[in-house]
C-alpha cells in the first residue's frame, strides 16, 4: 500500500462496497509507524511498495483475526465483529479483492465492460453512457438501450449501484477477462450479449466552456493525476471568464491530489491540519498557483472527504466563493491494518480541520451561497460579479 490518503464512503455491507467507487478518508503507509507523511511525502511515496501494520486500537482487530485463524475460523468475519463492537462509525473491513479493486480505482482504473447505467422513472434500468474503445462499445451497445438483466438477474427495481456491482462481478471478485451476459432491449429487439470484462481507465476530470467564457471543471473523484489535469485545464482556459470547480457528488480520493488541486489556486500556505492519535500535522499548498482568476466551487450533500478538504481550504483562504448546499461532513482519518488472510481493517485514529480551524467531521462545510438545482447558473452569476470586481 502506498503513502497516500484514501477516501471511502461508510460501508453498507461487504458485497459490492468497493464498486460504488466512493471513498472515505484513510491516511496510510506512514500512519503505520505513527508518522503520517506531509504533502511532498504523500506524492513521492505513491509508487512505493505497499505495506500496512497495526497501530493502537487496530491491534485489537488484528489480534481477533489472528485468534480466529488459530481456531480455524474466518479472520475476515472475526475482524468484522471486532470493528462492529468498537462503535467506530467509519470502521470497516475489506476483503483482499475489494481492497485491490479500491486501489485500482484510485489509480484511475477499474474492471468492467465500459457502460454507465441509470434508472428511468418507471424503475427500469437503461444504458446512460458507453465508453469509447470498451467491450460495450465494441459490441454495439448504445446509450438508451434498456438493460434488462445481468447474468440472468433482472435489473428492474435494483439500485444502480447494485447493477454496477453485477456488471463488474463484485461478489466473485471477477478479474479482467471474465464473461458477463447482458440482457438488452432496443425498441422491439430483445437480445443477450456476452462481454468480457476489461481493465479500463476512468475520466475523473471533465472540462466544459460556456459561450460567455466561463470554464466549468468537474472533478468526479481525486484519483491519481487529477491535480495535474486541473492545472492543465487552468492553463488552457481564459482567465477573464473565471472558473467553476464542480465538486458535487465527489466523495473523495487521494489527499495528495486534493492538495495539488489546492496548489493550482493558492500560492503556498495551509490547506488543512489533521491529528493522528493526538499528534498534530499539517498539509500545505505548493507555491505559484493562480491567485487572481475568479473562482466558484460547487458543492452538495455528496461532497465528501478530500473534496471537503479542498473546499474548506479555498473557502477559508478567501480564494473561492462556495455555492450549493452543505457538504456531507466526513473529516475523520482511518488507518488500515493488514489481516492474516490479506484483508484490510480500518479504524478511526483522528480528524482534520480547515485552515480556519473548523472541524469537518459531522458538520460539513456551509456554502457561502445556498443553491439547489440551479446551482450552476447561480455560480455563473457569481462569477460575473467577481469578474466585475477585479
Amino acid at each position: 500500500m502506498s503513502g497516500r490518503d484514501l477516501f471511502r464512503q461508510p460501508r453498507r455491507g461487504r458485497a459490492g462496497a468497493a464498486l460504488t467507487l466512493v471513498f472515505a478518508s484513510v491516511l496510510v503507509a506512514g500512519a503505520a509507524t505513527g508518522s503520517l507523511p506531509g504533502h511532498d511525502d504523500l506524492k513521492s511515496q505513491e509508487d512505493e511498495a505497499r505495506s500496512v501494520q497495526p497501530v493502537g486500537r487496530s491491534e485489537e482487530v488484528t489480534r481477533a483475526a489472528a485468534e480466529a485463524v488459530a481456531d480455524g475460523e474466518s479472520p475476515l468475519q472475526a475482524a468484522e465483529r471486532a470493528v462492529s463492537r468498537s462503535g467506530d462509525r467509519w470502521g470497516a473491513v475489506y476483503s483482499r479483492g475489494e481492497y485491490e479493486e479500491f486501489q485500482e480505482a484510485l489509480d484511475g482504473q477499474y474492471t468492467g465492460v465500459g457502460l454507465s447505467a441509470r434508472r428511468r422513472r418507471d424503475g427500469r434500468v437503461e444504458v446512460a453512457k458507453v465508453r469509447a474503445g470498451s467491450p460495450a462499445a465494441a459490441a454495439g451497445i448504445r446509450p438508451g438501450d434498456r438493460l434488462r438483466s445481468v447474468d440472468g438477474e433482472r435489473t428492474d427495481g435494483l439500485p444502480v449501484t447494485d447493477v454496477v456491482a453485477l456488471l463488474r462481478g463484485d461478489a466473485d471478485d471477477a478479474p479482467a477477462g471474465t464473461t458477463v451476459a447482458l440482457g438488452l432491449q432496443r425498441g422491439r429487439r430483445v437480445w443477450t450479449q456476452s462481454l468480457r470484462r476489461a481493465r479500463l481507465s476512468t475520466d475523473p476530470v471533465t472540462v466544459q466552456r460556456s459561450a460567455d467564457g466561463v470554464t466549468v471543471v468537474r472533478i468526479a473523484a481525486f484519483s491519481k493525476g487529477v491535480g495535474e489535469e486541473v492545472r492543465t485545464a487552468v492553463r488552457r482556459s481564459p482567465a477573464a471568464g473565471g472558473m467553476v470547480l464542480d465538486l458535487r457528488g465527489n466523495s473523495g480520493g487521494l489527499v495528495a491530489e486534493a492538495v495539488t488541486t489546492a496548489s493550482v489556486f493558492l500560492d503556498g500556505g495551509l490547506v488543512a491540519t489533521y491529528d493522528v492519535d493526538g499528534d498534530q500535522r499539517a498539509l500545505h499548498a505548493g507555491s505559484g498557483g493562480d491567485t487572481t482568476r475568479p473562482l466558484v466551487v460547487l458543492v452538495d450533500g455528496g461532497t465528501m472527504s478530500a473534496a471537503e478538504l479542498l473546499t474548506g481550504a479555498l473557502q477559508d483562504r478567501g480564494r473561492a466563493v462556495v455555492v450549493g448546499s452543505r457538504t456531507f461532513g466526513k473529516g475523520s482519518v482511518q488507518m488500515p491494518s493488514l489481516l492474516p488472510d490479506g484483508a484490510v481493517a480500518e479504524l478511526t485514529v483522528g480528524h482534520y480541520r480547515t485552515p480556519g480551524g473548523h472541524a469537518v467531521d459531522g458538520h460539513g462545510i456551509t456554502p457561502d451561497l445556498d443553491a439547489g438545482p440551479d446551482a450552476l447558473r447561480r455560480a455563473q452569476t457569481v462569477l460575473t460579479g467577481l469578474g466585475d470586481s477585479t
